[in-house]
């Protein structure tokens, strides 16, 4: 399990104020980058030297309270495998105010693995599959 923490910023936002619910995806995979990162994945390397792509095939979210503009987040991430070449993502999406937290938002991602040039899936890299487990 990771946490990320980050700001709205007015970009996030749509023209009611709140942060526009595709923005919801995009700050998840902030965190699921930073997650890997923290783990010792190397993103600028590490899918060109494993010839691995590993796509997103399913997405949902729930959005339980709406975001504006300032608003501080605190994102768990949790990784869990699904099958020996897939996994998913969990993301609980906190608003944070001072000592106080409040689910804002539940999102979820399914990623499979798959071999850059032949597209067809195989098992996570080692790297990826320790970052899952």
């Amino acid at each position: 399990m990771f946490s990320y923490h980050r700001t709205i910023h007015f970009p996030d936002t749509d023209a009611a104020g709140v942060v526009f619910f595709a923005n919801y995806l995009s700050i998840c995979h902030e965190a699921y980058e930073e997650s890997l990162h923290e783990s010792g994945i190397e993103l600028k390397t590490f899918f060109a030297n494993t010839a691995t792509i590993v796509p997103i095939s399913k997405s949902s979210a729930e959005y339980l309270r709406p975001l504006y503009c300032g608003d501080k987040l605190r994102i768990v991430v949790k990784p869990a495998a699904l099958t020996p070449d897939s996994y998913a993502v969990d993301y609980d999406m906190f608003k944070v105010n001072g000592t106080v937290e409040k689910l804002v938002a539940h999102v979820r991602t399914a990623h499979v693995c798959l071999g850059s040039q032949t597209r067809e899936r195989k098992p996570l890299p080692a790297e990826l599959a320790r970052w899952v487990g």
